[in-house]
């Protein structure tokens, strides 16, 4: 897919000086995910990695574990009135034999912050469908000093915020801190499931001895979507939400926010911090 920027003009005022001149914007575009051919979800996105997109979505959802799980997906031809296809639609098949969880419920539970349900039962929903338990053996160890240089590759990575500035990033590093791919979506939670989409196309699921690092604020969705896919370590270069904290304890995933420079707070799972013998703790 190509439309991931779009030019428009813009009225430019930069110290009393006014000009016209075109503008690079990140596209944003709805996709309707289909499962099995009725209609799921809908998301706003930067058109691209869409089957990966939907693919993650779905490991989120509990519906699909491992690339045996997912028979194809497809664009649906003739998805507007005229017949015509907008590759806004998506299809996704799963192979025979998958059982599909009653996602409406568990969709309302847990993959809305916003839908007022209380915190025990959006922690118990996600307990009870992951497929893939953290678990990484032996534990998983990383320098303080490792994780304060991932925000510069990640940022380093990011062609398209170059040329627009208006889009969020997900990457997954391994535990020595080397780049294994990295997303980008007008939506971190779409970022973050075009890499576990493309994980789970690759046979690469659990994801068990990654690093996750999200551009902006880790949520209870993303901590959410780091457990479903079994990464045992989430960084984030702004705040977690308390019910992302909450989460990050109750499964065993290291939350890390606020990575800045050589700061970073962390929120869950210190095990895991590879802290040097003597260091002070306040």
């Amino acid at each position: 897919m190509g439309r991931v920027t779009e030019r428009r003009r813009v009225l430019r005022i930069r110290d009393g000086a006014v000009s016209s001149r075109p503008d690079t914007l990140v596209a944003e575009e709805p996709l309707e995910i289909r499962l099995n051919g009725r209609p799921l979800a809908v998301t706003m996105r930067t058109p691209g990695d869409d089957f990966a997109l939907a693919a993650g979505f779905l490991v989120s959802e509990g519906v699909l574990a491992n690339a045996a799980d997912l028979r194809n997906v497809v664009y649906c031809a003739g998805a507007t009135a005229d017949g015509s296809n907008t590759y806004n639609v998506v299809d996704v098949r799963t192979a025979p034999g998958v059982v599909i969880p009653d996602i409406t419920l568990e969709r309302n539970v847990y993959t809305t912050s916003s839908c007022g349900l209380c915190g025990k039962a959006s922690l118990d929903a996600v307990r009870t469908t992951a497929r893939h338990p953290i678990a990484d053996a032996p534990p998983l160890r990383v320098e303080p000093e490792l994780l304060a240089g991932l925000p510069d590759r990640l940022r380093a990575a990011q062609r398209v915020f170059d040329r627009t500035g208006g889009l969020h990033a997900a990457a997954l590093f391994d535990e020595a801190g080397e780049l294994l791919d990295v997303r980008e979506d007008v939506g971190r939670h779409n970022a973050v499931d075009k890499l576990v989409g493309r994980a789970l196309q690759g046979g690469r699921l659990p994801l068990s001895r990654t690093i996750l690092l999200v551009s902006g604020r880790a949520s209870f969705e993303l901590a959410q979507k780091a457990v479903m896919a079994g990464v045992p370590m989430l960084a984030a270069v702004s705040a977690p939400s308390s019910l992302a904290v909450d989460l990050a304890a109750e499964t065993g995933l290291t939350l890390v926010g606020f990575l800045r420079g050589g700061s970073m707070n962390v929120y869950a799972g210190e095990d895991r911090i590879a802290l040097r013998a003597g260091a002070a703790r306040g």
